[in-house]
């Protein structure tokens, strides 16, 4: 009896596991669709903006910023790792942070120190016990990513690099490609570089429009709202892909409950026959025993 009590009190247990794993899905997937809708959205902002500084920047390279200029010394490599705060969502964060050290292993050697701004509470556990010396930032995401998150970061790394404290700024954080695949990514925030026009229409390509006061102007007003819409895309890239990883791990943990509760049913229910069996065998051998 000490058996099926056991078996009974496991079935309970996964039971109520199942309960918490099936709200969870849920509360993932209501989620996922506001945090889906906010990236769709971002995405052909910051697309719009690089290709407006292309366009700015054409036929006009001897217009300089200091957040688009090449530091000649390597000296300083700083990482900004995007993570999420809460774990249960599979492999979500580990397959960031793999990616970060692997941007580490490979870059590290070419540079005398190397810094870590940390976003997110896993990635700051995990550099915690691995990197802290090298720690210069961190900060949970608390909920929601906002503007202003990705703003502060964005200006104190530009900042850093004007002053010629950094020489390279590395971005690793998790780009949402559906709600099964989150693909971690590495792209290099400093020096921002727009996107590259065609070698031949650079040449000689006149603007369609007359910029004003003039594109020194116009750069210093763009630049750095354009690396603030890169770090808070990857805020919002990271946070769509927590969402969905959360939901399809969920999901995942839901079916193994049921799974295992018919299992530990099947178990119980076999345990039970036993005891029943034997309890009756126990009766009829008595009664032969007192004929």
């Amino acid at each position: 009896m000490a058996n099926l009590r056991d078996i009974k009190r496991r079935i309970t247990s996964v039971t109520s596991t199942q309960k918490i794993t099936s709200a969870m899905k849920m509360v993932a997937a209501a989620k996922l669709r506001r945090a889906q809708e906010a990236i769709e959205n971002a995405r052909p902002y910051a697309v719009r903006m690089r290709s407006t500084l292309e366009e700015v920047s054409k036929g006009t390279l001897e217009e300089t910023h200091p957040l688009l200029a090449v530091h000649e010394e390597r000296k300083v490599l700083e990482l900004i790792v995007v993570t999420s705060d809460r774990g249960l969502a599979g492999a979500f964060n580990s397959t960031v942070m793999k990616t970060a050290d692997a941007v580490l292993k490979e870059r590290e050697g070419e540079f005398e120190k190397v810094g870590l701004t940390l976003l997110g509470k896993k990635a700051n556990d995990y550099y915690r016990r691995r990197r802290a010396n090298q720690i210069t930032f961190n900060s949970p995401i608390d909920g929601d990513v906002t503007y202003e998150q990705a703003a502060d970061v964005a200006r104190e790394v530009g900042r850093r690099y004007v002053a010629g404290e950094l020489d390279e700024v590395v971005l690793v954080f998790s780009e949402f490609v559906s709600t099964m695949t989150q693909k971690p990514t590495a792209t290099q925030l400093l020096p921002f570089t727009p996107p590259e026009s065609d070698e031949s229409d650079a040449e000689d390509a006149a603007l369609p429009f007359e910029i004003e006061p003039d594109p020194e102007a116009l750069l210093a007003a763009l630049v750095p709202k354009a690396i603030e819409i890169e770090v808070f895309r990857a805020l919002l890239e990271n946070q769509a892909g927590e969402h969905a990883a959360r939901m399809t791990a969920m999901e995942a943990a839901t079916r193994n409950t049921e799974e295992l509760i018919e299992s530990l049913t099947l178990k119980y229910n076999r345990a039970r026959q036993a005891a029943i069996t034997s309890e009756l065998v126990e009766i009829v051998t008595g009664a032969q025993a007192l004929e």
